[in-house]
């Protein structure tokens, strides 16, 4: 018999037994420090991402692009308190998936895995057609297709050398991105000080300006801005390979978040004081905006390194992490029946193989059906992962407060509200095509799911196994 995992004695288990007693046995190779998550979560969100759309997000905020990322902290912290308390409570991998469906019910939890499986399978495309895109500029003349199908392929052989790969990999590349960041200040804090850009000064008015600020710009801002920080969520798919405590998904999720916040406040501002108060950025300018600021600061070939550095964070680095995140969501719907059986094949590496191959393969598919449609991939990404989100906020309450009688009434309840009136405001204002194109995945989720009901298959409910899965904990005492 196992234990449930909202009895008091299951609390005081390690990560690992916790997961036992749910029946499952340790498949993934569990080798992955607080430490490790918190630097995989930085990567999934990029220190940089600013970068890429400084001018399109300095022309949508009137210039304060500061106070855009400073909101969406605010408004992301309830979502990341929101996966912390699930990810103490529940140590599986597969995201919403597994929160929903052991906090609410099985349903509910398919439907959540469901619809954050659109932003985690779009997110790599949308990564790959971007680096894709941002290539043509150093190689005129190249085809895009080619360069998003090598992006694909570097991605899927790290991944399928393991986790110690991806750990490797992530260091690497975000000491490059942090390495960056401090050239960047310097170039920025030297300018400044000589006066190399006429206008250019320090200055507040990018962070607040009262005679700027509105309720539409705020509104619009935070749509921004909620974009901009997914991907912390990513962490809570490695809590099955955590050596840390039953808290490390959740604490890492945190810290990144304020974090990356710090580095995209930073950037940001410094590139706000050197666009010298200029109103707006031309359609033609917004997209090299950032490494415009950079040349005109100090020179041509600081401005290309900062360019391929770009690229490159994009393209491998947080492309290589959304795929072992949709690989573990994957492996985990599967695991549970929800998905065809051979997405939670595990090789000898102990990594989800199956899946790993299959987001590669949709992935390029994916590439180039939406090569050239950057907005459209972003706007249904948003969706996906709002509406996970919702149904997240919602499992605290049903988990916390109905099935664990919790008296911890802002961390079960206010947060929870807050969070979910934020997430259910900016998915309110997506764009249509972006609801239309959510709402049809929904529909065809609908479908499968039914095909599963009607095949027998069931999502086990908090405290049960799988039929095929052996319940680890009754060969270690009963327990």
């Amino acid at each position: 018999m196992s234990i449930r995992s909202d009895s008091p004695s299951a609390q005081e288990l390690s990560s690992q037994e916790q997961l036992e007693s749910y029946g499952y046995k340790q498949e993934l190779k569990r080798s992955v420090s607080t430490l490790d998550l918190l630097i995989y979560g930085l990567i999934f969100m990029v220190p940089i991402a600013p970068w890429a759309i400084f001018g399109t997000v300095y022309n949508a905020s009137s210039g304060m692009v500061p106070l855009v990322y400073l909101i969406g902290l605010v408004a992301m912290i309830f979502t990341a308190l929101a996966y912390a308390q699930m990810a103490k409570s529940i140590p599986l991998a597969g995201s919403v998936f597994s929160y929903v469906g052991r906090g609410i019910n099985p349903t509910f939890g398919f439907f959540a895995g469901w619809a954050i499986l659109l932003d985690y399978l779009l997110v790599p495309t949308l990564l790959y057609v971007f680096a894709a895109e941002s290539m043509i500029g150093i190689f005129p003349g190249s085809a895009r297709w080619i360069w998003a199908l090598i992006f694909v392929a570097i991605n899927t052989v790290v991944n399928l050398l393991g986790i110690t790969s991806l750990k490797l990999l992530n260091r690497i590349f975000l000491a490059i991105e942090v390495v960056f960041v401090v050239i960047f200040v310097i170039i920025a804090v030297i300018a400044l000080n000589n006066g190399t850009i006429p206008g250019a000064e320090f200055t507040t008015a990018s962070v607040w300006d009262s005679s700027k600020v509105t309720g539409p710009l705020i509104a619009s801002a935070l749509s921004i801005a909620v974009l901009s920080f997914l991907g912390f969520d990513g962490i809570s798919t490695l809590a099955e390979e955590s050596t840390g405590g039953r808290n490390s998904a959740g604490k890492a999720m945190i810290i990144a978040l304020f974090i990356v916040a710090f580095f995209f406040v930073l950037q940001t501002w410094l590139a706000g004081a050197l666009a010298g108060g200029r109103a707006s950025f031309s359609d033609s300018e917004a997209g090299n905006a950032f490494f415009t600021l950079v040349q005109a600061a100090s020179n041509s070939g600081w401005a290309t390194a900062f360019f391929v550095v770009n690229v490159l964070a994009i393209g491998i680095a947080n492309a290589m992490a959304a795929q072992a995140a949709t690989s573990r969501l994957l492996y985990s719907m599967s695991r549970d029946r929800q998905l065809p059986k051979f997405l939670s094949t595990i090789n000898s590496r102990q990594v989800p193989q199956a899946a790993i191959l299959t987001v590669s393969v949709l992935s390029a598919i994916l590439v180039l059906f939406f090569v050239g449609q950057i907005n459209l991939i972003a706007s249904l990404v948003n969706f996906g992962a709002l509406f996970g989100f919702m149904l997240l906020h919602v499992s605290v309450i049903v988990h916390y407060l109905g099935r664990k009688k919790s008296k911890n009434y802002l961390l079960h309840l206010v947060v929870p509200v807050v969070g979910f009136l934020i997430i259910g405001y900016v998915l309110l204002n997506a764009d249509a095509a972006a609801k239309i194109g959510g709402i049809v995945w929904l529909v065809i989720g609908l479908g499968v799911y039914l095909y599963f009901r009607w095949s027998g298959r069931k999502t086990p409910t908090l405290g049960e196994a799988t039929a095929d899965v052996v319940p680890a904990t009754a060969e270690r005492g009963g327990l």
